[in-house]
């Protein structure tokens, strides 16, 4: 059984949390584990269309986010993975609170993987799903420094 490694969860979430897209979205990845995965946002203006909902490209973009990391410990240390194929169903507006997507790996291979991603409120409301394929980029990936598992 693969156990993520706790230092380099904690690396991984620091990385996350200081790279340009996710730090000016305002998320953070706050859990990880071998095909799962929580991304919360926190909504701000900025983050609302003119009519004061969430803009259909912030639950896109925690869908996108929540798959590719739902997918990430299944890589090789070096390798990357890029999304080839983002399918959404956006089911319920929100105006304000914290977001929680919630990304699942639901296939792993050599070159391609599938995942998805719920996107809920703070009250347990279900406001978005969508699946994703993703491309894996050999030797264009993240060095975290440490190893990902831990026996156990």
């Amino acid at each position: 059984m693969q156990i993520p490694n706790p230092e380099y969860v904690s690396r991984l979430k620091k990385l996350f949390k200081e790279s340009p897209y996710p730090s000016h979205m305002n998320m953070e990845l706050t859990e990880i584990d071998l095909d799962t995965v929580v991304v919360e946002l926190t909504l701000a203006q900025c983050h609302l269309q003119p009519f004061g909902m969430a803009h259909g490209g912030v639950l896109a973009t925690l869908v996108d986010t929540a798959t590719f990391w739902a997918a990430f410990l299944r890589l090789p240390d070096g390798d990357g993975l890029v999304n080839i194929d983002l399918k959404m169903n956006y089911l319920k507006g929100v105006e304000k609170g914290t977001l929680r997507a919630e990304g699942r790996c639901l296939r792993y291979g050599r070159s391609i993987g599938y995942a998805e991603s719920s996107v809920w409120d703070e009250k347990g409301k279900l406001l978005a799903h969508g699946t994703s394929t993703l491309m894996v980029l050999p030797e264009k990936g993240l060095h975290v420094g440490v190893d990902k598992f831990i026996q156990g």
